[in-house]
């Protein structure tokens, strides 16, 4: 099994550029939302570090904002507890993906969690800025001061982008990111 992981920007485009691998994909970020839903055992650990944030389970989004947003500290304290299971859920993918030819990561914190391998093969999708912002702001709840905590966590782009194998320039249309990933995928087959 190949892993390819997904690197870039947030709001880059690398979720829709995983799926259009037509791999298995392993979407941290969907894992991360299932856990705050579904996950009692994540919500009673989060409650006991920040009593004053996690009041009732399921979790909402909007209480782990408030949390982040409250004090410094709160976010690697809940990095901390959700990247455990996470890597858990990450290995479990990963065993029942094994006879794959490959796999997808679509884990924002990748090398920053030192998730991947030496073998691993890394893209990183390469957006204008403008497109990033006009994308970003169109979400539902979008908040800058959110959003500059985690690009805070995250490693340089530069040094995703020297990191990477391969770089796909994400213009937004379907054509030319299909067009990248297949070429990736003639090169490394």
């Amino acid at each position: 099994m190949i892993k390819i992981g997904i690197l870039g920007d947030i709001g880059s485009g690398k979720s829709y550029v995983a799926k259009c691998f037509g791999y298995p994909v392993f979407n941290a970020d969907h894992e991360v939302s299932k856990l705050y839903k579904k996950d009692k055992r994540t919500y009673n650990k989060l409650k006991k570090i920040l009593p004053k944030h996690f009041q009732s389970f399921p979790i909402e989004k909007a209480e782990v904002s408030n949390a982040i947003l409250a004090n410094k500290s709160n976010l690697s304290k809940i990095v901390k507890i959700i990247h455990l299971e996470i890597r858990k859920k990450l290995n479990n993918f990963l065993k029942k993906n094994q006879h794959k030819k490959f796999v997808i990561l679509d884990i924002p914190l990748l090398l920053e969690n030192k998730l991947n391998n030496k073998e691993d093969i890394l893209i990183f999708v390469q957006s204008k800025k403008i497109e990033i912002s006009k994308r970003l702001k169109k979400r539902n709840n979008f908040n800058q001061k959110l959003f500059n905590k985690f690009k805070n966590i995250q490693l340089p782009l530069d040094y995703k982008r020297k990191k990477s194998q391969f770089i796909i320039k994400n213009n937004f249309t379907k054509k030319h990111v299909m067009m990248s990933v297949r070429n990736i995928l003639n090169k490394i087959m």
